[in-house]
């Protein structure tokens, strides 16, 4: 379904946002306000039922606390993921491989429940309401905890053969570089995610030196280059706390890379921007992904 097609007459979801860093929830209405809101750190557990025991929490006092009756449930999770969230395996919540997460949603709230990774999910928000509104054929990037992506092309959002397509993070910007936790090397995630970061540089991302968050930018950039050059884009739109920390030094950065590497007529004008929905993009998108699947329901004349 079109990432333009999602409409301001769409009904009440709620959002449900998974990642390695913290677990949030929201109740969002149809223009994309987020009316209630509620959040949590990622439980360090190696236990299944802890980290879903504190998203079950987060999840409760949110319905608890609105007056409204949302009708699906949106999530955006780290991945990777059996398609629709049938099982979940995120390379930054340990505990969970292979978990049944949509299942054990649809029986904790009761309500339809469309599962999608977190970046793929944020595409969808960005389209509809942030930075890519209007655009038909972009990138979104997401660099925080890890790395993730999304790509839209035509309006439609691209799932792949298992519902992993984007996974930007493990495309390889340094051949020789660091062990990824994907098994591979030399991967983005490797190189530019916060928790590479920390371990590179012993200290958190949001204390890294301006030369490593040129770096960070400078291999995001590579990697963004790549994807334009490959698959006709003209827009790359970045989101999460890594990034938008980083700012302008990570930017520019980016922007001067991509310069360098989209050299081809139709992909030199690639532009690399910071995504438009700031810290509301990972429940938006969340929402986004309920929405789409609701549009993509049989009543509404498409197959799921």
């Amino acid at each position: 379904m079109s990432a333009a097609l999602l409409s301001d007459d769409a009904p009440v979801v709620l959002a449900v946002d998974i990642g390695g860093t913290k677990l949030a929830a929201a109740v969002v209405d149809g223009a994309g306000r987020l009316l209630d809101q509620a959040r949590v750190d990622t439980p360090t557990s190696e236990d299944p039922e802890q980290v879903f025991g504190a998203l079950a929490a987060v999840i409760g006092r949110v319905l608890s606390a609105t007056p409204l009756q949302p009708v699906v449930c949106g999530v955006g999770c780290g991945g990777p993921m059996k398609r629709g969230g049938v099982a979940v395996s995120p390379l930054n919540i340990g505990a969970w491989r292979g978990f049944p997460l949509r299942s054990r949603l649809t029986e904790l709230v009761g309500l339809p429940v469309a599962v999608d990774n977190d970046a793929k999910a944020l595409a969808l928000g960005e389209g509809w309401l942030g930075a890519a509104r209007g655009v038909s054929d972009y990138l979104a990037i997401v660099v925080s905890t890890g790395v993730g992506g999304g790509i839209v092309l035509d309006n439609r959002l691209l799932d792949g053969r298992a519902g992993n397509a984007g996974h930007i993070g493990h495309v390889v910007v340094e051949p020789q570089g660091r062990a990824c936790v994907c098994g591979g090397r030399g991967c983005l995630e490797a190189e530019a995610s916060g928790s590479s970061i920390e371990v590179a540089a012993g200290v958190p991302a949001s204390e890294a030196s301006d030369e490593v968050r040129r770096r960070t930018g400078t291999l995001v950039g590579r990697a963004a280059a790549s994807v334009a050059n490959l698959l006709d884009l003209d827009l790359a739109v970045v989101a999460g706390s890594v990034a938008l920390g980083f700012g302008a030094v990570f930017f520019d950065a980016a922007q001067e890379e991509v310069d360098l590497r989209c050299r081809l007529d139709f992909s030199r004008s690639t532009r690399i921007v910071p995504a438009g929905l700031g810290a509301d993009g990972p429940l938006t998108g969340a929402a986004a992904v309920g929405r789409r699947s609701v549009a993509a329901a049989p009543h509404h004349g498409e197959a799921p």
